[in-house]
């Protein structure tokens, strides 16, 4: 992995990634976007959720399963499942 690659790839680029994903679907600032709540209880829905896996597949590179949300339920969960898989 270049160095470019980890910067984009480190915990801190992705959490900040997945939190600007987050707030642009839900129509908030990202300020507003607190990483340690469960997506569905911050309104992400069923449809967003989707959108969301392949906005990080067409970002990442990744293949990830539909249920990528609902296994990893906040951002900071996302954010440590798409760190390891990148680092693999």
């Amino acid at each position: 992995m270049t160095e470019t690659t980890t910067a984009v790839t480190s915990p801190e680029a992705i959490r900040s990634w997945l939190t600007e994903r987050v707030a642009s679907y839900l129509e908030r600032p990202a300020a507003d976007i607190d990483a340690g709540a469960q997506l569905a209880e911050l309104g992400l829905d069923s449809v967003y959720a989707l959108s969301l896996c392949g906005d990080v597949e067409d970002h990442f590179g990744l293949v990830v399963e539909p249920t990528m949300a609902w296994d990893h339920p906040t951002v900071d969960a996302i954010t440590a499942f798409l760190a390891a898989e990148l680092a693999a």
